[in-house]
């Protein structure tokens, strides 16, 4: 039976197209030269996302010493010929500070790491790479050469690939078992798309009005969860009603419209902050602390709530869009906030139980109804 015309077999064969790789063992002494040449490109931004102990470090080494096999290490090949480090940023960046030749954001070495003892080398105690005041203190000659010519796999994504190819793969290989949080995967997105974003981004999710209003955990900040609000406060007051109608995943649509956004070269970043920032700057003026909390007797109470920051956060924000140079009427934005948590759409809608799919579609609605006139 010719089933050639099956349409999945067409994507696959269109998609596949799109995609060129190649694949090859490397030694880490050609991976440093290569780093060291400025040829390869780790996003040292990343390092505050990828937070590997120092038994993470020192296992990984005594991995490599022992020939444990490593996963391999992915990159993408960019138009100039750098390599963009796609999967396996933490593996390198482990290796060369430990060999004394990483740098951080700002081009400035890192200080050399000092491993610790492991389970099956102990001895790594106290070890560093090389150390001529103290040469009992520093790996032997030979452990450096068999170190150095120790090899890793590289996956090598071309630059005739398709253009989003990396930034899936990376999204795809980053959030499949791992422990960043998903805006800390976007955020890592974000610095390879439009590092201007990210660093926007990370300074307005600063703006104390709107900390103090959303009044997070240190855990939830830890993980970026204030980024991840801002950045959906910045969706959620550009997009149409009957975009909210088809979400059916919130991550995978936050995502999406982040990276259309960092795409978006008429993106005005001056604009976008002052709407961000007359909006928490009013909601943070009326209400008698965090404002996005279970209410009782028009007081905040318990922690913070997703559904008030859709309906109120979203729905003020996209009235100062339509009008960001009108002055907002504090005693309707305090009418307007106060009845939110009677509403029946918000009540019914707003339970723990319901998803982003049920929940945005009535909600995002409500808030532009809400708000709208404030």
């Amino acid at each position: 039976m010719d089933n050639t015309g099956s349409p999945i077999l067409q994507e696959v064969a269109a998609k596949a197209r799109e995609i060129h790789t190649d694949s090859y063992p490397m030694s880490i002494g050609e991976l440093i030269s290569i780093y060291r040449d400025d040829e390869m490109d780790i996003h040292p931004e990343f390092q505050r996302f990828f937070r590997w102990s120092l038994l993470q470090k020192s296992k990984f080494v005594e991995s490599i010493l022992l020939g444990i096999p490593i996963p391999s290490i992915f990159v993408s090949q960019r138009d100039d010929g750098v390599w963009d480090v796609v999967d396996g940023v933490q593996r390198l960046s482990t290796i060369f500070e430990f060999v004394g030749v990483l740098k951080n954001e700002k081009g400035k070495a890192v200080p050399a790491s000092e491993l610790i003892g492991t389970e099956y080398l102990p001895a790594l105690e106290g070890m560093v790479w090389q150390d001529d005041t103290n040469p009992e203190h520093a790996f032997p000659e030979s452990l450096r050469i068999d170190f150095k010519r120790a090899k890793l796999d590289l996956q090598i994504l071309k630059r005739e690939s398709d253009e989003d190819t990396k930034y899936d793969l990376f999204q795809r290989l980053n959030t499949l078992g791992s422990r960043l949080s998903d805006q800390e995967v976007r955020n890592c997105l974000l610095v390879m798309l439009r590092r201007e974003m990210y660093e926007w981004l990370s300074k307005l999710s600063e703006y104390e009005p709107f900390r103090e209003a959303i009044s997070l955990t240190d855990r939830a900040l830890e993980e970026r969860y204030d980024m991840e609000l801002a950045l959906r406060f910045v969706i959620l007051t550009r997009i149409l009603e009957k975009e909210a109608q088809g979400v059916k995943d919130i991550d995978a649509f936050i995502t999406t419209q982040m990276r259309q956004l960092a795409q978006d070269e008429s993106f005005d970043f001056e604009i976008e902050a002052r709407i961000f920032k007359k909006t928490f700057k009013a909601l943070f003026d009326v209400c008698d602390g965090p404002c996005f909390t279970r209410q009782d007797e028009g007081r905040g109470r318990g922690g913070f709530l997703i559904s008030v920051f859709e309906v109120a956060a979203a729905g003020l924000g996209w009235a100062v869009r339509k009008s960001p140079d009108r002055a907002i009427d504090t005693t309707a934005l305090k009418t307007a906030y106060g009845s939110v948590a009677a509403n029946a759409v918000f009540r019914k809608y707003s339970g723990s139980g319901r998803s982003a799919s049920s929940r945005m579609p009535r909600l995002v609605p409500l808030g532009r109804k809400l708000f709208g006139s404030v």
